[in-house]
């Protein structure tokens, strides 16, 4: 893949200051709040046709964290006893179980699989044994090329990641976030800058090849030199892959009823100000000899250091999300679990599929999908387009391609959509100027 463009976009005037509250990472399209329960017979008919010739992945769902992040808004489960993490992974096996017999799935092989959380290092080495072999007890994973686990800088240990390697994870993230203990402590984060070097240093003597760590730009009581030193560690540690997430306050975080209430400690960090620090950590990771590869991403050797998981699945490759509140998406369909514990559980242990909405993509809307999803990556070639779809994306999308050309965040060429340097610091936020306009300017979850 080619290197993203480091040139600067033109002088360009001061943006309108954007509301601090709210959503802005886009993980799917159609927006979530355009699924809804009467399409989930639509997944069950996908799930009933042919195997295609697409690649499979799974997605793991493993919900239980120690304490919950103030700026976290996935769903977690604090503290929870052994019993209903036990039968909770018992729930994960059987739904699997489900999947593997319909005629879409069975026998296909597997090309990823992501643990996600939550927090997943939480679980003993035992519990993940006992879950991985009821999965692949289900659909073996002989020829997976990518396996991804999240980790929590104070769960690691040593024999935990060993257990890792003997499952077969290639590829460990680790949710670093800051180097500063008190931009760590004000942000509900549970573990200290001494617990990611001596978690980072364990997971390079046992063996893991591709290691990424997670910075988030915009924390808050964040300042511009606490910044360049989390960056400066960051660089320091030489891991394989460096994440670069902007701070978001959706309103089911803690950071926003904090700041409703009037107790946040410190004043949030405005957009404009976080897009700056996102391009201060690239331009010093590239000064490092890192490659960004995305709008969120850079790595030391984009030949080796590939993230299966992202490019396949934006791509059009089908995945299944295993776990409570779970997002899947099959045969052009998307789809999200059961929302709480007690409704999952209850659905598997029933013998059901425990989808509670989904969404049929049409032709169209796939085309789109996979156009956003891609240009995150910062430059999209025409050509698969022309031959999956039919289409060319300079007359498909003329008038936003047009319109963000103009504003000089991307430029159009007959090999490819690619975006500017100050373009791909805003991403996600020019991204709904592609949307079918039934999409446009509704509530993205």
């Amino acid at each position: 893949m080619n290197a993203i463009s480091t040139a600067d976009a033109p002088t360009l005037p001061v943006p309108i200051e954007e509301p601090v509250v709210g959503n802005y990472f886009v993980a799917a399209y159609p927006p979530f709040s355009a699924w809804d329960a009467a399409q989930v017979p639509a997944l069950q008919h996908a799930l009933a046709r042919p195997a295609p010739g697409t690649p499979l992945g799974i997605y793991i769902h493993l919900p239980f964290c120690q304490e919950k992040c103030d700026f976290c808004y996935l769903l977690s489960y604090i503290a929870q006893p052994a019993a209903v993490v036990e039968r909770y992974l018992d729930a994960l096996v059987r739904e699997m179980a489900l999947y593997s017999e319909a005629p879409g799935v069975k026998g296909r092989p597997v090309s990823f699989a992501y643990f996600g959380g939550g927090t997943p290092s939480t679980l003993s080495s035992e519990q993940l044994r006992r879950l991985v072999r009821g999965l692949q007890s289900a659909l073996p994973w002989g020829g997976i090329e990518e396996v991804t686990f999240e980790c929590a800088p104070r769960s690691v240990r040593r024999e935990f990641l060993e257990t890792l390697r003997e499952i077969g994870v290639t590829r460990v993230s680790m949710g670093v976030q800051s180097f500063d203990n008190e931009l760590l402590r004000l942000n509900g984060r549970t573990h200290l800058g001494e617990d990611v070097t001596r978690a980072y240093e364990l997971l390079r003597e046992v063996g893991f090849g591709m290691v990424n760590l997670d910075l988030m730009a915009g924390l808050i009581g964040e300042t511009e030199e606490k910044w360049r030193e989390s960056v400066r560690r960051v660089i320091e540690l030489d891991p394989d892959s460096v994440t670069i997430y902007q701070t978001e306050i959706p309103r089911n975080t803690q950071i926003y009823r904090d700041l409703k209430s009037g107790a946040l400690p410190a004043t949030p960090v405005s957009w404009n100000t976080k897009r700056a620090r996102l391009d201060t950590g690239f331009r010093e990771l590239e000064r490092a000899g890192y490659t960004v590869v995305s709008a969120h991403n850079a790595v030391k050797d984009p030949r080796r250091h590939r993230y299966l998981y992202r490019d396949l699945l934006w791509r059009g490759a089908d995945m299944l999300g295993l776990g409570v509140a779970a997002f899947g998406y099959f045969g052009g369909v998307h789809y999200q679990n059961e929302e709480t514990l007690g409704t999952y559980q209850a659905a598997v242990e029933r013998g059901e599929r425990p989808i509670r909405r989904a969404f049929e993509l049409s032709a169209k809307d796939q085309l789109v999908r996979e156009f956003i999803l891609q240009l995150k990556r910062g430059e999209v070639p025409t050509a698969p387009f022309r031959r999956r779809f039919g289409v060319d994306l300079a007359t498909e999308f003329a008038a936003p391609l047009r319109a963000c050309a103009d504003e000089g965040w991307l430029t159009v060429s007959d090999e490819s959509v690619q975006l500017t340097r100050q373009g791909l610091l805003r991403a996600d936020r020019l991204l709904p100027r592609f949307y079918d306009p039934k999409f446009q300017d509704v509530r993205y979850t």
